[in-house]
């Protein structure tokens, strides 16, 4: 398959910055890189100048919108057949693209990969993980790291309020196109989100919209009980190697 453009939505994000954009490089062909920057103020423009100062391909658009207006400028500047949409705060897992292109057929419009917390380092709970988020993609959406057919959204007109949201607005208007929207948990993402962003107006506004799904609160609280269990058990593992030490040492 040819390199597809990326596009991803910026504002002070230099935090995760650079390994976000070594991974996209390392995973993905890109053709061009097409960033819609909300008038950043910390060094998220330096560090997209030194990979364009390596690569040659990057585009910097400077908007400030809502998060659906900006998904919408960056489709509209998209010259690929395929694009993808990767957030600034994720890790793409190794080979991501030559794993979701598998699922690329004629009656597919968008292939998503599973984002996972990135702090999460048990092997099952990765899974259980993934199996939960892709049942709330099933419901709502998401755009962190997503495979989009440019076809099946060239003439999206994404509502100028949606400043959350707009993920689940995509994913409806694709499927509205009759195309399937496939889930991949090969190609999955770390989504390394800090206490900042989850306690954000943003955040708060989505979370707010989203009590009025009932079966997606379902599974959130699913999400969140598995989570609390399965870091308990860590802990507690981790505490008793500590104690295993402790006695060695005693003795």
């Amino acid at each position: 398959m040819e390199a597809v453009d990326v596009v991803m939505l910026t504002k002070n994000s230099e935090r995760l910055l650079n390994a976000c954009l070594k991974s996209v490089y390392e995973n993905v062909p890109v053709k061009r890189l097409i960033v819609v920057d909300a008038f950043s103020t910390d060094n998220t423009l330096k560090i997209f100048a030194e990979f364009d100062k390596k690569y040659g391909n990057i585009k910097i658009i400077t908007e400030k919108s809502s998060r659906g207006k900006a998904r919408e400028r960056g489709i509209r500047e998209v010259e690929t057949d395929w694009f993808m949409f990767v957030d600034s705060d994720v890790i793409l897992c190794k080979d991501w693209f030559k794993k979701a292109s598998r699922y690329i057929a004629k009656d597919v419009g968008a292939i998503w990969g599973v984002d996972i917390p990135g702090d999460v380092k048990s092997k099952f709970l990765k899974k259980m993980l993934q199996w939960i988020e892709a049942r709330t993609f099933d419901i709502r959406g998401g755009c962190h790291d997503i495979l989009i057919r440019c076809h099946a959204v060239k003439d999206i007109k994404i509502p100028s309020e949606l400043h959350t949201l707009e993920d689940a607005y995509i994913k409806e208007w694709i499927q509205a196109k009759n195309y399937k929207v496939i889930v991949s948990y090969a190609s999955y993402c770390r989504h390394y989100k800090t206490m900042n962003n989850l306690l954000s107006k943003e955040n708060r506004v989505s979370t707010i919209l989203e009590l009025k799904n009932m079966k997606l609160v379902r599974e959130r609280l699913l999400y969140a009980m598995i989570f609390a269990l399965m870091w308990l058990l860590q802990e507690a593992k981790s505490g008793s190697r500590k104690v295993g030490i402790i006695d060695e040492y005693a003795n």
